[in-house]
This record gives structure tokens, C-alpha cells and sequence, in this order.
């Protein structure tokens, strides 16, 4: 792309129905602007390309008309479109191969232009994961990083959670007129007070499953290095942390049990040479070089945040399920626990006891509990 401009409105129209049409996605779009100058004679040399290219109907292009319905119903609801060309569009994620042509961003664009570190890991999250994603998302806002994440269940909600107050990015999956999971609306909401939500879909798409991994690109194209917390042996973190390395980003993991299996994908991330973190210290002592500035820590209130980092809206079998999904081998305190799914301490202390007389929990010092 060329250096940094300001698009008028009818050229933002215009790159809106190019990355709209069939078959063209980001690469194509920068070659079909390299080679016509512009997006407007890109659109109207596509039906001929596609002819000579055998294609056995004719291409689907975005109407204007669909468009400008879209720009209009984004701004409306506070989201504006930045083109990779402009300025105020991201730096670090103008330099990835494949950056959205348009980034359609909500709430305080300035947090973009600031260091951003990427915070990732496990929907189905242990306490100790939640914990840490936490702590360690409060450690970098303190830093002055913005954290990055995809706004799932677990590490990425606890993450967005802890640095709401400071700036986080949430990076979204489908449009921003259909947030997933839905029952994080309010959280994105709360975050853009300081923050932002961004995306390259559609204003109205909803998410599908091979959005994810697409989203995940611009998390790490966004970040100077990502922290993966907790992970699978096939997850999408690690297609995030692939994708970091892709890029040129720095790659963190925090070890976790081997008998967790939460941690088989963090674990083996160590194992090829990803950077082992257990404090934000070790995440600012790899950063430092790249921004070529020291980073001073100012400190910061480890007061836990007022949302609970698990839906509390299920009852019952639910209660066990949450308090059984937040357990692994790593202990954790009961206090944490309460925090975590929002439940009463006599309900939480109640379920401990049952697995405990089950033989599937043991117990430490200090109020700590752990699956058996």
C-alpha cells in the first residue's frame, strides 16, 4: 500500500465494495489496487478478470447501494472504517501480509497507537488461569501496555476485565452488530469507556467458525508479542501464537501442570522455544529492545473486578459443572472460587464437599483445593 492518506468517503465506499465482493480478500485486494490505482477501476475491470479467468458465472460485486447501507448503519452505532492507508490505522498491523484492507473500529482510537500485547488462552479456563490472566493483564496496564484479546469465555474475558480501566482491544469475531459470545456485551460495553473493539467483517455478520481463526490474525498482527495463559493441545490460542511467530511477534507461555490438560499447548509452545513467562516482567524484559525504551511499572491495586469471570446464571448441576471447570491440578483458593463463578461461599463450599467425600478433590494449606 502507499504512504498514509485520508480517504474521502466515496473512496472508503468504493474499498468497501471491493473487500465486499466475492473472492476477494485482503492479498488480492493490495494487488488489485497495485495493479489499477485505485479501487474504483478495480471494480470495474473484476467482471473481465473473472471471465478471463474461466469463472463459470458472473462475480458477485457489492452493490454500492449495500455499501453505503452498511457505512451508514456503522456510523450510527459509533463505528467508523479506517483504510489501511489512512493514519490512524494501526501501524503494527499495516505491516502484516494479509491486514484487513478496512478495520472497522468502536470507542477510543488512540488506544491502537499505543503499545499493545495480546493476551490469549483457554474458554474453558482453571481459576489459576483466570488468576493469572488476570494479574498479569493488571501488571502490563501498569506498564502502560494495551491489552489485546478476542473477548471469549475465560482468559480473554479475565484478561479485558483486569484493563478495562487502563485501555484494552477487543478483537471480534464477527460485526459489531453481533457480539460473541453474547452474554459478553455488557463487558464490551464497560471496556469501551478506555478502549476499543475492532473488526474487518461485515457490520451485521455473524461470527462462524472459520471467522475465528481469522480474527486471531489481527490479534497478533495488532501486538508486539502475545502471551498465551492456558491451551490445549489443539486450540486457538495456539493458531494465534502460530500466527505471532508468522509475523515476527514475540511468543510468551506460562507453564502450567503436565496433568492439566489445559496446559498441553502452552507447555509444548515452551518446548519450541517460546519465551516461559511467570510475572509481566518477564513479557517487559523481551519488549524492551523492540520499543527501545526502558519500562517503568507504576503500582497498581490488585482489587478483583466487580464482574465475575463465569456466567453465574445457571443453577444447580450448573453450580457443580462451573466449580468443577475451574478446578485442575494446579490449587487454588476457595476465596478465588467465590469471585470466580459468582456463587455463594456456602454454595461453593457445599460442592467442594461433595467431591471431596467422592474421593475428587484434595485439600492444602492456606484455603487451597485442587482436583484430586
Amino acid at each position: 500500500m502507499s504512504e498514509p492518506t485520508q480517504l474521502s468517503d466515496d473512496d472508503r465506499i468504493d474499498w468497501l465494495r471491493l473487500i465486499r465482493t466475492d473472492n476477494v480478500g485482503p492479498r488480492t485486494f493490495r494487488d488489485l489496487i497495485s495493479h489499477f490505482g485505485s479501487a474504483r477501476a478495480a471494480l470495474a475491470a473484476l467482471p473481465g478478470l473473472a471471465q478471463r479467468g474461466g469463472s463459470p458465472r458472473s462475480l458477485r460485486i457489492c452493490p454500492r447501494e449495500q455499501a453505503e447501507a452498511e457505512l451508514t448503519a456503522a456510523r450510527s452505532a459509533g463505528v467508523e472504517y479506517v483504510a489501511v492507508d489512512e493514519p490512524a490505522y494501526p501501524m503494527r498491523l499495516r505491516m502484516i501480509d494479509d491486514a484487513p484492507p478496512l478495520l472497522a473500529v468502536r470507542g477510543k482510537h488512540d488506544v491502537l497507537a499505543r503499545p499493545l500485547i495480546a493476551i490469549v488462552g483457554s474458554r474453558n479456563a482453571s481459576a489459576a488461569g483466570v488468576k493469572f490472566s488476570g494479574q498479569i493483564a493488571r501488571d502490563l496496564a501498569a506498564a502502560g501496555f494495551v491489552v489485546v484479546s478476542g473477548l471469549a469465555r475465560g482468559i480473554d474475558a479475565a484478561a479485558h476485565r483486569a484493563s478495562a480501566t487502563t485501555g484494552t482491544v477487543a478483537v471480534l469475531a464477527g460485526g459489531h452488530a453481533r457480539i460473541y459470545p453474547p452474554e459478553h456485551v455488557d463487558l464490551l460495553e464497560e471496556l469501551l469507556v478506555n478502549g476499543a473493539a475492532v473488526s474487518e467483517m461485515p457490520f451485521a455478520r455473524e461470527p462462524r467458525a472459520h471467522d475465528f481463526p481469522r480474527r486471531n490474525r489481527i490479534i497478533s498482527g495488532l501486538s508486539v508479542g502475545v502471551v498465551v495463559v492456558e491451551a490445549a493441545r489443539r486450540s486457538g490460542s495456539l493458531i494465534t501464537a502460530r500466527l505471532a511467530g508468522e509475523q515476527g511477534r514475540e511468543v510468551f507461555a506460562v507453564p502450567g501442570s503436565p496433568l492439566d490438560p489445559r496446559s498441553d499447548g502452552t507447555n509444548g509452545l515452551l518446548k519450541q522455544g517460546a519465551t516461559p513467562v511467570t510475572e509481566a516482567a518477564d513479557v517487559i524484559a523481551a519488549i524492551e529492545p523492540i520499543l527501545g525504551r526502558e519500562i517503568r511499572v507504576a503500582p497498581v491495586c490488585e482489587s478483583a473486578p466487580n464482574t465475575p469471570a463465569v456466567s453465574s446464571s445457571e443453577s444447580g448441576e450448573g453450580e457443580r459443572s462451573r466449580i468443577i471447570a475451574l478446578l485442575g491440578p494446579t490449587p487454588v483458593s476457595i476465596d478465588d472460587l467465590v469471585r470466580l463463578t459468582g456463587d455463594s461461599a456456602a454454595t461453593v463450599r457445599t460442592i467442594l464437599l461433595e467431591l471431596e467425600i467422592a474421593g475428587r478433590l484434595e485439600r492444602h494449606g492456606a484455603g487451597l483445593v485442587s482436583l484430586a
